[in-house]
């Protein structure tokens, strides 16, 4: 008789997976995925004509895999779920409320990316959003640079103004709400777009070269945060998945005739060695939409430490 799965919610995720944990994993699984060891599966979604979605991906590494199932509609809470299986005989082990999970190991890929493109002297953090998604991005930035100054703009002066405080006293850095995007971004080293836009909440010229630029917010075909002419000055253009880059990354489909493409680059190659940024003026981005992979790395070190853990 199988026993009945581990339920886990938002506060165990939050309190069993470190960002720096976080992104070791994630390092880990994307090496993996290079060597062919690990096997991801695009986001999928269902649409209702009252505009209710259900998106669902699946992946597996290792002695896991599982399915992140989630389901929104515009005005109201979206809901996340992970669905943790146990590859040597498919029995559920563990349901895991999945926000924050999501949000951590978005956060988590951003950093190594950063990690990996970013000039190792990179001391100014720009953030365009300050919602969802953008808590996990600063911390995730600080984890791999040594940041001295964070600022952060959002269309809402109260919130960008909250958001601030928040990270300062939170992560014990500078960060500053700026008045405008342009402020925010002009000088800044590193960027992070972390918004539900639709369209581009930056301009190229506000970028000097040698930036590198997280663009994480959209991914929708139709949706992007980062203008066709920053794209294009792109002296190298990273994805975490070409295959899902394809289906639902709009800042590239927007941007890119089908030659475009051959410029792209998986973040997995970088993992297994291929060279980053060449040279100190050179303008990178990378361009985040999530994969069922990193839930899987992510759920399953959160399962193992629970179970560690033992009963409340």
């Amino acid at each position: 008789m199988s026993s009945k799965p581990l339920y886990l919610t938002e506060a165990d995720v939050e309190r069993l997976l470190p960002m720096g944990e976080c992104i070791a994993l994630v390092r880990a699984a994307f090496a993996r995925l290079a060597r062919g060891e690990a096997i991801n599966h695009p986001r999928r979604r269902l649409i209702l004509p009252t505009r209710s979605a259900l998106h669902y991906m699946a992946g597996a590494d290792g002695a896991y895999y599982g399915i992140k199932v989630y389901s929104t509609n515009p005005g109201h809470e979206p809901h996340f779920r992970f669905l943790l299986y146990r590859a040597a005989d498919a029995a559920l082990l563990a349901i895991l409320e999945a926000s924050s999970l999501g949000q951590i190991r978005t956060g988590a890929a951003s950093g190594l990316a950063t990690d990996l493109l970013a000039r190792p002297d990179a001391r100014t953090l720009a953030v365009i959003g300050s919602g969802f998604q953008a808590r996990a991005q600063v911390e995730a930035m600080l984890a791999v640079r040594r940041f001295e100054r964070v600022r952060v703009w959002s269309r809402s002066a109260e919130k960008r103004e909250s958001f601030a405080a928040d990270c300062a006293r939170s992560f014990g850095t500078l960060v500053e709400a700026s008045a405008t995007a342009e402020e925010a971004v002009r000088g800044a080293d590193v960027l992070v777009t972390a918004t539900s836009s639709s369209a581009p909440v930056v301009a190229s010229e506000w970028l000097a070269d040698g930036a590198h630029v997280n663009a994480m917010g959209s991914n929708q075909a139709k949706r992007r945060e980062i203008p066709a002419e920053l794209v294009q000055r792109a002296g190298l253009l990273v994805v975490d998945s070409r295959e899902q880059s394809r289906l639902e990354s709009g800042d590239l489909l927007l941007a890119f005739s089908e030659e475009d493409w051959s410029r792209v680059v998986e973040l997995q190659e970088l993992v297994a060695g291929r060279p980053g940024r060449t040279r100190a003026g050179e303008l990178t981005i990378f361009k985040s939409n999530g994969l069922a992979i990193e839930d899987v790395v992510a759920a399953g070190y959160v399962y193992e430490r629970a179970m560690e853990e033992g009963p409340a």
